[in-house]
């Protein structure tokens, strides 16, 4: 099946532009497919983002981005790859996305921050995009919500750009603003 969506890139895009693109975005329903467990589909995303099946990497990126729009995490914590027949788990290593590029306008409460993500996709932080930051045995991990229970785990230089934007803004608690949401920058 032949790609047909090419991935979101923020460099030289402005928020209107984004909006509309992904507006125009359509991914599978898959919060509304409830097929039989199959089982295990052999795939695995390593915490670097990278997927594999058997052990061994998918080098194909189109072949990624499409497995990622069929994705989502169960109530108890799983992941599925689910089709309206069928429905495999997947091993996630940390979280299913990884958010390797940021762009942000405005400052303050008008600030918005947009990611995208290493699926391809991308997403506005704010209500329906939450940042959080979770407290992992390696130290913290900021994090936002994509869709269906699904996390990014944002980049270190990306947690670094928004801590000085935290710090130059003098929030107490440190943190951001973006689509008039605040977010501290603390594990919680």
């Amino acid at each position: 099946m032949p790609e047909t969506k090419s991935p979101i890139q923020l460099n030289g895009i402005s928020f209107t532009e984004l909006e509309a693109m992904l507006g125009e975005r359509r991914l599978p329903p898959v919060g509304q497919w409830e097929p039989e467990y199959c089982g295990h589909s052999g795939m695995r995303i390593a915490s670097d983002g990278i997927w594999y099946h058997d052990g061994t990497p998918i080098g194909r990126p189109a072949m990624v981005r499409l497995f990622s729009t069929i994705l989502r995490r169960e109530p108890d914590g799983s992941h599925v790859l689910v089709t309206p027949v069928e429905k495999l788990g997947i091993d996630v290593e940390r979280t299913a996305f990884r958010a390797i590029e940021m762009e942000s306008e405005g400052s303050g409460k008008d600030r918005r921050i947009a990611l995208a993500l290493d699926s391809g996709d991308a997403l506005v932080v704010g209500r329906r995009n939450p940042l959080t930051v979770a407290q992992v045995e390696n130290g913290p991990s900021p994090r936002v919500a994509v869709r269906h229970g699904l996390e990014a785990e944002l980049s270190r230089p990306l947690y670094y750009e928004l801590a000085e934007i935290a710090l130059a803004e003098g929030e107490d608690p440190p943190g951001v603003w973006s689509d008039g949401c605040f977010f501290a920058l603390a594990a919680q």
